[in-house]
C-alpha cells in the first residue's frame, strides 16, 4: 500500500475573488515582493509571495472574466487553502482513498511564467480532500512538476524580511474534531496536543494549529467567524529576519499594526485581505 508522506506545508491560499488589484496593492504595502500576475489554464489568476520552503498565493479572477473555479467563487474570501507537498500525487490519491478518506480525482493545470529568455509553463497536479470534509476552504496536496519555475531566488527577497510561513491557524468550536481529520490522513501521532482545545500538526517549517475561536481572537484580534459551528482558516504567523526592519517599513508605508507584549507584530485581518497576520523573529512563538 502506498504511504502518505509526512506533512510539509507547500503553500497557503488567500481567496480574493475579483479583488486581485486591491489585494496585491495591500500585500505590496505590507512589504511582500509579489510575482507578476499569473493566469491559470483554469481561468483563475494569482500573485505569489515566495519564501524559503513555502509560499503565499493571492488567488482570484480578473474583473469581467469568467473562471471555471467554483472553489473560488463559492468560497468565502480570506484564508481558504491549506496545501501540503507531494512528489507522487497519483500514489498519494490511492493511499488517501485506501484510508477511507473522501478524495477528489487528481487535477492537472498550468500557468505560463515569463522569464528573461521567454515563457515557460509551470505545471501542477493537485489532490484535494473531499469538499464535504473541509468547510469554508480546501485542503489539498500540490505536486509541482516544475518547482524551479515557482521557487526562484529573485522572488524570495521581500522588503519586510519574511522568510517563511511558520504557523497556520484553524479556528473551530470543536478543534479536536477538526484535527482528527489530519490524524486520520497522516497517521497516529501526527497531531500533538498542545493544550486545552489546542492541537498542533507539525508540517515542515510550519505548524498547523487547531484552536477555539476565542483563542484565535486572543492571539490575533478579530478573525473570520462562522455561526454554524464550522471551522475557518483565519490567521498566519510569518518569520522575519528583523522586527525592527519590519516596523520601520510599516511606519514608512503607513501600515496599521500592533506591537504585542511577546515582541511580535500583528496586522489585523481587516488590513490584510481577511487574513490576520502575525510577524515573529526567529522561531515560532
Amino acid at each position: 500500500m502506498s504511504r502518505i508522506p509526512a506533512p510539509v506545508l507547500d503553500h497557503v491560499v488567500v481567496n480574493v475573488k475579483d479583488q486581485l488589484d486591491d489585494a496585491s496593492a495591500i500585500y505590496r504595502k505590507l512589504g511582500f515582493a509579489l510575482t507578476a500576475r499569473g493566469h491559470h489554464s483554469l481561468g483563475s489568476s494569482n500573485h505569489l509571495a515566495i519564501f524559503g520552503e513555502n509560499y503565499l498565493e493571492l488567488l482570484g479572477f480578473e474583473r469581467g472574466k469568467t473562471a471555471n473555479r467554483p472553489d473560488i467563487v463559492n468560497a468565502p474570501p480570506g484564508l481558504s487553502g491549506l496545501v501540503f507537498k507531494t512528489d507522487d500525487s497519483l500514489a498519494l490519491h490511492d493511499a488517501i482513498q485506501a484510508r477511507g478518506i473522501a478524495v477528489e480525482p487528481p487535477a492537472e493545470f498550468f500557468r505560463p511564467v515569463q522569464l528573461p529568455d521567454g515563457s515557460q509553463d509551470a505545471r501542477f497536479r493537485t489532490v484535494r480532500l473531499g469538499a464535504d470534509l473541509v468547510r469554508n476552504g480546501r485542503t489539498f496536496f500540490c505536486h509541482h512538476f516544475t518547482p524551479q519555475l515557482v521557487w526562484r531566488d529573485e522572488d524570495r527577497q521581500h522588503p519586510n524580511g519574511v522568510t517563511d510561513i511558520v504557523r497556520f491557524i484553524v479556528a473551530s468550536p470543536s478543534p479536536r474534531q477538526v484535527a482528527d481529520l489530519y490524524e486520520r490522513l497522516f497517521g497516529p501521532g501526527a497531531v500533538e496536543t498542545a493544550g486545552d482545545d489546542h492541537f498542533r500538526l507539525p508540517a515542515g517549517r510550519a505548524n498547523v494549529e487547531f484552536v477555539a475561536p476565542a483563542e484565535a481572537e486572543r492571539r490575533y484580534g478579530a478573525v473570520a467567524v462562522t455561526h454554524d459551528g464550522s471551522e475557518r482558516f483565519v490567521a498566519l504567523d510569518l518569520r522575519v529576519q528583523s522586527l525592527d526592519v519590519l516596523r520601520e517599513l510599516f511606519e514608512r508605508n503607513s501600515v496599521a499594526y500592533l506591537a504585542s507584549p511577546d515582541g511580535s507584530v500583528r496586522v489585523a485581518a481587516a488590513h490584510a485581505a481577511g487574513v490576520a497576520l502575525r510577524f515573529v523573529e526567529g522561531g515560532t512563538q
